[in-house]
């Protein structure tokens, strides 16, 4: 039997928060953390799949898929602040302990999350979710930290290509060995989606901000070595955002991770569902336990 998938939204700090959830609430708590320019959409195929054995909530972050999307002089769009209402989701949906699955811009939710509460994070898996300096592949980042450091015209015109559907269709795409496993419903449903009025500001605002993930790294990797959590990183080796180094380099801090490269792209999940749900159940079997 398929288990139900739920459609639900709450209301945390007056903004409104999607989320899809599926399985007993009594069981282990799994957090599935979306990257950019997607949504909880990326696990529609991923929450079934664990929820015979897990409790599966995955948000959509604040300015992404069917969450609020105030305006920048309404919400401080940062990392700090999509972690602050994850945070409180999941203490509203009584969810203390947890473990969690981040892609992308969810890694650095993730790990503030794990920072400011290390005992609540009980697994983590990373989906080309990076955490050190060796994953930045150029010239993808030369291009955003540019603009980081110095927003203007010149530099903010790469990144309103990085909202284009050119761009979103090549993240579902490249790297990928057989794109008729990719759907294009994908790219089109996240384009709609950038394409609402106002939603460029708020991810020009978000590459902005960008630079304060890697300042985070080094706290981190301590994080890592203290806690010893276990992580499982199933990473597509052919990203031309986060790239393979950036999967190995988690071994140098857990010694413990187990680490799987697969031939596809920076949204791994599309082309290797089942692969990539075959290592997270006997993963996470292993370590809930």
């Amino acid at each position: 039997m398929i288990p139900t998938v739920h459609h639900r939204t709450a209301t945390v700090d007056g903004l409104d928060v999607f989320y899809r959830e599926a399985g007993d609430p009594r069981a282990p708590h799994v957090v599935l953390l979306h990257g950019f320019p997607t949504s909880s959409h990326m696990f529609r195929h991923l929450i079934p799949a664990l929820a015979d054995r897990y409790h599966v909530v995955a948000p959509d972050h604040i300015g992404f898929g069917q969450s609020a999307m105030p305006a920048p002089q309404d919400f401080p769009y940062s990392f700090e602040a999509l972690t602050r209402i994850t945070s409180g989701l999941l203490r509203q949906l009584g969810v203390d302990r947890f473990a969690m699955y981040v892609q992308d811009y969810g890694a650095p939710i993730g790990w503030r999350l794990a920072l400011q509460a290390p005992e609540r994070i009980t697994a983590i898996v990373t989906q080309n979710g990076n955490a050190y300096v060796e994953g930045f592949v150029k010239p993808f980042w030369d291009v955003v930290f540019a603009y980081a450091r110095t927003p203007g015209p010149d530099t903010e015109a790469p990144m309103r290509d990085a909202l284009t559907v050119e761009s979103t269709r090549w993240q579902y795409l490249n790297g990928v060995a057989d794109p008729s496993l990719v759907s294009p419903d994908n790219w089109v449903h996240d384009q709609a989606l950038l394409d609402r009025p106002g939603n460029d500001e708020i991810q020009l605002t978000l590459f902005r901000d960008y630079p304060t993930n890697v300042d985070l790294y080094p706290q981190v990797q301590q994080y890592f070595r203290d806690s010893r959590v276990p992580l499982l990183a199933v990473w597509g080796a052919n990203d031309e955002i986060f790239g393979p180094a950036g999967a190995e380099a988690f071994g140098r801090d857990l010694p413990g991770a187990e680490i799987h490269l697969l031939e596809s792209g920076h949204f791994a999940l599309e082309s290797h569902l089942g692969t990539i749900t075959d290592h997270i159940r006997d993963f996470l079997g292993r370590t809930l336990t």
